[in-house]
């Protein structure tokens, strides 16, 4: 793929790939796009009854929400097991150019970061005693998850760049993974995407979108 990396609108860096015209994240910013979606709806709305989570994240791309979430599991004192899809990974050359490790704040970012990416695949790696990681390099349609999740971030791209991420098939089996009283969380608000996620068994809620988007999604598995 022909990827650039660009600057979002608050200063961190996002990639955008040429070939299909799409950004990683949001131009208004990147960091400011994950945290509203994925830390604050959706580690921080699961962490209210759970201190010990397993995390399934749906497109491991830059690592940028593997790095916040590690760095919210220090700062809440959380138990965090993060499993992370990717089936095409970054080459090390774009990852060490992203400036997110000047951006987010914490202990040694630089360090977790780097580790984040260089930890070998299909292992489960202890990158703190709060935090491992678990990184798998396959598709969503031909994995078969062997583990159960409190949380799934999905941060696939867009419905009209990846249809086949946002079928019927794909909401069925990650919702068949999904622990009862889990959340999927996900940027995308479509009302396609809605009635998906509705028709295989999730309850749904529209939630305020980070800046520049309106609304966001997030999808509960009730008892």
């Amino acid at each position: 793929m022909n990827i650039s990396i660009i600057k979002t609108e608050d200063g961190s860096d996002s990639l955008y790939v040429k070939d299909l015209n799409e950004h990683y994240h949001s131009t208004h910013g990147a960091i400011q796009e994950s945290k509203h979606v994925y830390i604050d709806s959706g580690l921080k709305h699961v962490s209210t009854i759970l201190d010990c989570i397993n995390i399934l994240e749906i497109g491991f791309g830059t690592g940028l929400n593997a790095l916040l979430t590690y760095l919210e599991t220090e700062k809440l004192n959380l138990n965090v097991n993060y499993t992370t899809l990717e089936a095409y990974p970054l080459d090390m050359e774009i990852v060490n150019k992203l400036n997110y490790a000047d951006c987010v704040g914490g202990e040694n970012p630089k360090e977790i970061f780097t580790t984040i990416h260089t930890c070998e695949w299909e292992k489960s790696i202890a990158i703190s005693p709060h935090y491992n990681l678990h990184k798998l390099k396959n598709t969503l349609q031909q994995i078969g998850f062997v583990g159960s999740y409190n949380l799934i971030y999905f941060d696939a791209f867009a419905p009209n760049v990846q249809p086949e991420m946002w079928t019927e098939e794909v909401f069925a089996k990650l919702f068949s993974v999904l622990k009862p009283n889990g959340s999927l969380v996900t940027y995308c608000a479509k009302g396609e995407v809605k009635r998906t996620l509705k028709k295989v068994g999730f309850e749904v809620e529209s939630l305020p979108g980070p800046p520049g988007k309106r609304e966001m999604v997030r999808g509960n598995k009730k008892l």
